[in-house]
């Protein structure tokens, strides 16, 4: 097809969108992104320009090969749309040093907080004012550390006004009585952050910030109290007792701290595991794994931290590999599936998988060329308020290469266990051939972005892609050339990045053990789900013992699913089948049905796309 006439088919199928966005008649197109309303008024206006800008970019920046690949379904650039910003995914905001400093957020400024309310209200403030200057997520890193010297201040705040009045009382009744009144403080201030979180909204009103945060591994009393009061707040969740989507909870383990019994935060670990039973935050993360335990030199900062649905940014050819301060700066993911389709046989396989892992760089070396044209002044909060490590000395007018050259470029990959099948006729899961073929294909995979980072001295890294409205995508796109094939595009979507198939029964200890291996090869990011059955909450001790396999498996970041329902009606939360045991309640859209759709949860399944819906239908339980 010639230049203009796909140029003229693209305005066509683009004016098309259009019109199922208006009156919204494409539920999957509306709904790509669970995170987004995207009937309401601020939800349309983005996903029209969503559609509009993805064709700019596609016809006027983006070279013909790599246009051709994506036209053709073998690549995806995510967050296309947002190309002709220049902006970056994500980031691991310096929370300590923003407070420290104060910022402004172009409406005046903001000094540093006295105490751990303000601490933690300011917080929710620089993560939603951080969002509109990026396309992806943001997270705190170090959520106990930065925040524990607020803590601090509250306590001798207390004491101080203890010791105006009460001179009847010792030192030791008085410290006793202020950490008492800390402790209060410290509790309302979580419950006010975890409400803000999923109340506040960025981009135009759009949706609520993307957030994370990461902690556990903090032992000082400041710290302690700040997760002990966060855990506690977040079971309790939020005004009806609604179960919090954000922020993204991530509970570090470490042994030597709350491994085990005896050790400081092992209490703090178990009141994790008793707030995922109910409302499926925290994950964990693996600090003691082989891939991430090398870079821990015992400072806080050396702690690996993980952003959103998995992504994980270390490696640094050009400063500290320590993840504060930085962030990827776009991915792009390849279909395992087509090529394993359109493969004569294993050998071509490779040289296609070659051909087009070179086309994703050189989609990512383009975007990133042009990101660093744009200036400092573009992004006022996340340069100008020094978000971004090394953007202290950049004035307004200053190009980016010397700060962005910091974070990631990252090469993303879906369908494995459907590529598998078309080349052997079985998944990982299901045969050790497949698995090892399966293995070999993406430590290829890894062996290129290393082979990359070499020569452009870029900090290129392989994420194990968290597809949502992609999942459905490149399968509807396969179906319509290739039909469906039983075990690989007969469903509505393809299996997530290296995961084993959510439809297939296996033991979860055997399902650690096979994503585990493949945890380390994805330095970009990584997860791994187990799927429980029933109310956990009545068996905190097999949850340990689901954490402790994920960590014996070398596994890197993890989270266990179960369902988690509430009554909109009488409030009553647990397992809902057909109606609230409590109230007799059977009105489906008065029941709020808890659920990961990829990393992130979602209350409202009416915003699911029918790709990721089916998904979760089709979910077994894992043993």
């Amino acid at each position: 097809m010639s230049t203009s006439i796909q140029t003229e088919a693209n305005h066509y199928f683009t004016l098309n969108k259009l019109d199922e966005i208006v009156y919204s008649s494409n539920h999957d197109l509306i709904q790509e992104n669970a995170n987004v309303d995207g009937n309401s008024p601020m939800g349309q206006m983005s996903k029209v320009s969503t559609e509009v800008t993805k064709l700019y970019a596609k016809q006027m920046i983006l070279s013909e090969d790599i246009r051709q690949a994506i036209d053709e379904n073998y690549i995806h650039p995510h967050d296309l749309d947002f190309l002709i910003t220049g902006t970056t995914t994500c980031c691991q905001i310096p929370l300590a040093k923003v407070l420290k400093d104060g910022f402004n957020t172009g409406h005046g400024y903001m000094r540093e907080p006295k105490d751990i309310v303000s601490a933690m209200a300011l917080a929710s403030i620089i993560f939603q004012s951080n969002q509109n200057m990026q396309h992806g997520g943001q997270s705190y890193p170090m959520f106990d550390y930065d925040l524990a010297p607020y803590v601090d201040k509250t306590f001798e705040k207390n004491k101080k006004r203890l010791q105006s009045y009460a001179t009847q009382y010792t030192e030791e009744a008085v410290d006793k009585i202020a950490w008492q009144e800390t402790d209060r403080d410290v509790y309302q201030a979580c419950e006010a952050f975890i409400h803000n979180c999923n109340s506040m909204h960025s981009r135009g009103g759009g949706q609520v910030p993307f957030v994370s945060i990461n902690y556990g591994t903090d032992t000082s009393m400041a710290g302690r109290l700040l997760v002990k009061n966060l855990l506690l707040a977040t079971k309790v969740g939020l005004g009806n007792g609604e179960t919090p989507i954000f922020p993204i909870q991530i509970f570090k383990m470490k042994k030597g701290i709350n491994f085990e019994h005896r050790e400081p935060n092992y209490d703090l670990y178990q009141l994790a595991l008793e707030t995922t039973a109910k409302r499926l935050f925290p994950n964990f993360s693996f600090i003691d794994s082989s891939f991430n335990i090398e870079h821990y030199d015992g400072a806080p900062e050396s702690e690996v931290a993980y952003m959103g649905c998995r992504t994980r940014v270390m490696a640094n050819r050009h400063g500290e590999e320590k993840g504060v301060g930085r962030g990827n700066l776009s991915f792009t993911s390849i279909n395992l599936v087509k090529l394993a389709l359109v493969a004569k046989d294993e050998e071509d396989y490779f040289k296609l998988l070659d051909y087009y892992v070179g086309i994703t760089i050189k989609q990512l070396l383009e975007r990133f060329e042009f990101q660093v044209k744009k200036k400092a002044g573009n992004f006022p909060f996340l340069y100008g308020q020094h978000i971004w490590k090394g953007s202290e000395h950049l004035q307004l007018e200053d190009e980016l290469n010397e700060v962005l050259k910091q974070g990631t470029l990252s090469v993303g990959f879906i369908g494995l266990a459907e590529a598998l099948v078309a080349l052997t006729g079985q998944h990982h899961g299901e045969s050790e051939k497949s698995y090892q073929l399966g293995y070999r294909i993406i430590q290829y995979l890894r062996e290129k972005v290393d082979a990359a980072s070499e020569n452009y001295d870029l900090n290129f890294s392989l994420i194990a892609t968290p597809a949502e409205g992609l999942s459905g995508k490149f399968t509807r796109n396969d179906q319509q050339v290739f039909g469906e094939i039983p075990g690989i595009t007969d469903r509505d979507y393809y299996t997530n990045s290296f995961h084993v198939p959510v439809y297939y029964n296996i033991k979860s200890i055997d399902k650690a053990r096979i994503e585990g291996s493949f945890h380390k090869l994805c330095n970009g990011g990584h997860i791994t789900y187990i799927e429980c059955d029933g109310d956990v909450s009545k068996n905190i001790k097999a949850l340990d013992v689901l954490v402790k396999a994920m960590a014996t498996s070398d596994i890197g970041y993890g989270a266990i699913n179960h369902p988690v329902d509430q009554c909109g009606v009488c409030g009553y939360s647990g397992i809902i089948d057909n109606a609230c045991p409590s109230c007799q309640n059977a009105d489906e859209s008065k029941i709020g049905r808890i659920r990961r759709i990829t990393g992130y949860l979602v209350g409202d399944m009416q915003r699911w796309n029918s790709a990721k819906s089916a998904e979760e239908r089709e979910r077994v339980k894992h043993q």
